[in-house]
């Protein structure tokens, strides 16, 4: 004979419903901070809008601050890959972690005390080490005795320089030029100024990916080949 004790309605009634052990899991702790987002929502004027608004604003904030950062392109001086009004997306965690600038990237950097108050943006040609020579017997830019061919951006029927420079980059700096040779205002028109025309690493804002703005001119910016060949001087990071 079975004498298990075969539970009634009574008794089935009286269990907790799984629905309701799952609704408390919080415990008081989660309706604490149920309670207060409820309550922030309430005194929001807009409510759940705002509060998301404020939410998305706050992480753009922290997005510019610390991994990418829109520049728009202010004059023809990296022209023709970047024109005015292009905007650019900067990457800001590039020479980070021990990364250095490298030959053909294109920076934006703090021009304060240097170029001038205000943020620009140029190509690296020359970094700590470096000695950079224009020009060779062909009429090219010269890194380290080896001669660079920049015709893949150099804009059309530029010159690399129509001032003659030689120059030897100091370690924690930087040789910039635009692409745009004969309208751009970079290392070589400040070689007697306070630093040489030299921009300090540290004042480098990061290194400039893609450009993003107008989307029919949506492109990736990758460091050309032309300097590959070029070699490493002592304490340059090539």
């Amino acid at each position: 004979m079975d004498t298990e004790a075969q539970p009634t309605e009574r008794d089935r009634s009286s269990r907790p419903s799984d629905s309701e052990d799952n609704s408390d899991t919080g415990g008081p702790e989660g309706r604490s901070r149920f309670a207060l987002l409820s309550r922030a929502v309430e005194w929001l004027p807009g409510g759940r809008i705002t509060l998301t608004a404020l939410v998305c604003l706050v992480f753009l904030l922290l997005l510019n601050t610390f991994l990418v950062q829109p520049f728009q392109i202010p004059s023809g001086s990296m022209e023709s890959g970047l024109r005015i009004g292009d905007r650019v997306l900067v990457n800001k965690l590039a020479y980070r972690f021990g990364a250095h600038p490298r030959r053909g990237d294109i920076v934006v950097f703090d021009g304060t005390g240097y170029f001038g108050d205000a943020d620009y943006i140029k190509r690296v040609v020359g970094v700590g080490g470096d000695h950079v020579v224009c020009c060779d017997k062909e009429g090219r830019l010269q890194v380290n005795g080896r001669s660079v061919d920049e015709t893949a951006f150099l804009y059309p029927g530029d010159t690399p320089s129509s001032v003659p420079f030689d120059v030897v980059v100091p370690s924690g700096t930087l040789f910039v030029l635009g692409d745009h040779r004969s309208d751009s205002s970079d290392s070589r028109d400040h070689l007697g100024d306070p630093g040489g025309g030299m921009i300090p690493v540290g004042d480098v804002i990061g290194r400039a990916d893609w450009v993003v703005w107008p989307a029919g001119h949506w492109t990736h910016l990758v460091r050309p080949g032309a300097y590959a060949r070029v070699p490493a001087a002592d304490g340059a990071h090539g």
